[in-house]
């Protein structure tokens, strides 16, 4: 199975989307048309630096693509990871879900190790002075169990790790200043920011992206299942993989969606699900480019109505 990558500036596709039913996803209007590029990952994150972009996706010690434009082409230049993972957990050659983060003159990269369907993962961080491969060093293990997706410097200066669980949606917690280890003492500084309420439904809620654009930070998760489809037997319709948002004054929450509903009790808005060729997109971010804001994500290349889903790309 493969993703395809595809970008949409942020503010059209929010204000588009979110007003919609899901069940409006095989609408061709439903959503606007995505904007795939040249190349296939899984769990996207994006950098510009240098006046270059470059994309880390699952793979093998987790693949660097380095590209002019987001329109590609997108070329492989090396890896985060030399080998595997120094995290004794799960699939340690291709940890899952990494998340670029830049901050004076250090690249820091955080992935998570697990394996699907298992409470036994981690989340761990790698070091480089560049964004491309050959220098990176691996820190090893910050926080066990959860995947891990968001690291943001919010613009009071505190560092926080923000990951999903997906047993138990999205969390946060502080990180110490250097931005690789952990940084609290009891579990009251650990915020739950996202859940499901209802303990009888399912939490398939990962994937948090936090992106700040004044006054509001802004959370992104991914809502429902995301992979191992079979075309014969799909999820009922708004089941499989979309793109949830809220927003909130402070990075440490609560966020609320657009209807004013906390996330922490099962709200979250609808900016982005299945439609035309589009199938489950998620693994989101937002990349500021110049005044752009550009949410990118990966998705899974379906033709309705014959439910045969190829691959999947990044947009």
């Amino acid at each position: 199975m493969s993703l395809t990558l595809a970008v949409l500036p942020l503010l059209v596709s929010a204000v588009v989307a979110a007003s919609l039913p899901f069940d409006a996803r095989r609408d061709s209007l439903a959503f606007p048309p995505t904007h795939g590029t040249n190349f296939n990952t899984h769990d996207p994150t994006i950098i510009k630096a240098g006046g270059l972009y470059y994309s880390y996706g699952v793979g093998e010690h987790i693949l660097i693509y380095e590209a002019p434009s987001l329109d590609g082409p997108w070329v492989q230049v090396g890896t985060v990871l030399d080998e595997k993972s120094e995290i004794d957990k799960g699939d340690s050659e291709s940890p899952w879900a990494p998340s670029i983060l830049y901050s004076e003159g250090v690249y820091y990269c955080y992935y998570s190790v697990s394996n699907s369907g298992v409470r036994n993962s981690a989340i761990g961080v790698a070091t480089s002075i560049t964004p491309q491969g050959g220098l990176w060093r691996d820190h090893g293990k910050i926080i066990e169990s959860g995947k891990g997706k968001g690291t943001d410097t919010s613009p009071d200066g505190n560092p926080y790790l923000t990951f999903g669980s997906f047993w138990t949606s999205i969390w946060q917690i502080p990180l110490d200043e250097r931005l690789v280890l952990a940084n609290y003492s009891s579990t009251s500084e650990a915020r739950h920011l996202v859940a499901e309420p209802h303990s009888s439904h399912p939490h398939p809620i990962e994937g948090p992206f936090i992106y700040f654009r004044a006054p509001w930070y802004y959370l992104w998760f991914s809502h429902g299942k995301c992979c191992h489809f079979d075309p014969d037997s799909l999820p009922p319709s708004g089941d499989e993989y979309s793109i949830r948002v809220g927003r909130s004054k402070s990075p440490r929450g609560p966020f609320v969606d657009r209807s004013g509903r906390g996330l922490g009790e099962g709200g979250g808005g609808l900016v982005y699900g299945s439609n035309r060729d589009v199938y489950a997109p998620g693994g989101q971010g937002v990349l500021q480019d110049g005044d752009t804001d550009i949410l990118y994500y990966h998705y899974r290349l379906s033709l309705f109505p014959a439910a045969i889903w190829p691959d999947m790309e990044l947009s």
